[in-house]
């Protein structure tokens, strides 16, 4: 999808319904969560990465609110928030299909996870996912 106002549109369907329209509910990052996830390897946090190495190209808008980050395939939505009085970001993933964006997960970070660092590992690990469960189900279909 490369319409942006298409986007916001979707966007704001998304927020009235924050959080109750969240398919499984807002997946809180953790310690718990990253050592689930594989994430806590030496390598995957190090700082020597390079972001450049970030698989998924995307466009990015940056307002005031949110950063959208955008493809053909992803709609993502980094959105700061102050809950109760903590730094949190909320991630939003959606997959576009026929040009329509559907809210596939939403994580969040507050405390020592909020770094752009945590963010992008964790939004890297949820795009695979979703790609990779995309082609099981449609391998189950051309069966």
């Amino acid at each position: 999808m490369n319409n942006p106002v298409k986007l916001e549109e979707a966007y704001k369907e998304f927020m009235m319904n924050f959080p109750h329209g969240v398919p499984d509910g807002i997946i809180k990052v953790d310690l718990k969560l990253l050592n689930d996830l594989g994430l806590l390897h030496c390598d995957e946090l190090s700082d020597d990465n390079d972001p450049e190495e970030f698989p998924h190209h995307f466009h990015v808008i940056e307002t005031p609110d949110k950063v959208t980050l955008f493809n053909d395939q992803f709609g993502v939505w980094i959105v700061p928030k102050i809950i109760e009085e903590i730094p949190t970001t909320f991630v939003l993933v959606s997959l576009v299909s026929n040009d329509h964006p559907k809210l596939e997960l939403v994580f969040s970070t507050s405390g020592i996870y909020n770094t752009p660092k945590f963010v992008l590992k964790v939004l890297r690990y949820y795009l695979s996912e979703v790609i990779d469960t995309e082609e099981a189900i449609s391998s189950i279909g051309s069966e």
